[in-house]
C-alpha cells in the first residue's frame, strides 16, 4: 500500500525537483528580445483619463477641424456626423431613456477627454494614431460643435478639452458604496 501512493509521489517530487534543478535561473537571458526603451514606452503610454492627465500639448480649431473631418472621416460617419456606414456621431438628445437610444459622443459620452483618447487612439480606422495631436484636439472640437456643445470659435487645447462639460457627463455615476471612497 505504502508503494502505491507514495512512491509515485515521490517520484513526481523527484522529476519536478530534477526539473528545476536544471533549469535556468530567472536572470539568465533566453537570447531574445530587449528590454524595450523610454522612447518605445512612451510611444505606447498614450492614453488620456477623464480628467485630462496624459492630454499632449497642442491646439485645434473647430475650422481646422471641419476640413480634417471631412478628409478623414466623412467616409465612414458621414458628413455632418450622421453615420452610416460607421456609428453615428452627431444627435440622439434625450433618447437614452428610450426603448430606442441612440448613443452619440453628444448623447451618450460623458467626457470630452474620452473622444480625445478615442481619435487619437483609434481613428481613422484605416490608419490609427496617423493623426497629430493638433489635428486630433481639432477634429474632437468640431465633433464636440457638431453636438452644440462647443462654440464655432472653440481651439481646444489639453486645459480646455479637461473643462468641457459634456450632456451626459452625470449619466455614468452613481453614489459609491464603499465607505472607504469620498464623493467628489
Amino acid at each position: 500500500m505504502w508503494s502505491r501512493f507514495w512512491l509515485p509521489l515521490l517520484l513526481a517530487v523527484a522529476g519536478i525537483l530534477l526539473i528545476l534543478h536544471r533549469a535556468p535561473a530567472a536572470d539568465v537571458r533566453l537570447g531574445i528580445g530587449r528590454p524595450a526603451t523610454a522612447d518605445e514606452i512612451a510611444g505606447w503610454d498614450i492614453d488620456v483619463r477623464a480628467d485630462g492627465q496624459g492630454l499632449p500639448p497642442g491646439r485645434g480649431s473647430v475650422s481646422d477641424g471641419q476640413k480634417i473631418y471631412a478628409q478623414v472621416c466623412a467616409a465612414c460617419h458621414g458628413q455632418n456626423g450622421e453615420g452610416k456606414p460607421a456609428d453615428q456621431l452627431v444627435g440622439g438628445f434625450g433618447t437614452l431613456a428610450t426603448t430606442k437610444p441612440v448613443r452619440t459622443v453628444g448623447s451618450y459620452w460623458p467626457y470630452a477627454t474620452t473622444l480625445f483618447d478615442f481619435i487619437r487612439r483609434a481613428m481613422p480606422f484605416n490608419a490609427p494614431q496617423s493623426l497629430s495631436d493638433d489635428q486630433v484636439y481639432a477634429v474632437s472640437a468640431y465633433i464636440l460643435y457638431l453636438n452644440k456643445i462647443v462654440p464655432e470659435s472653440a481651439v481646444l487645447d489639453a486645459i480646455s478639452i479637461a473643462k468641457v462639460v459634456m450632456p451626459n457627463h452625470n449619466g455614468f455615476t452613481s453614489p459609491d458604496p464603499r465607505p472607504d471612497v469620498r464623493a467628489h
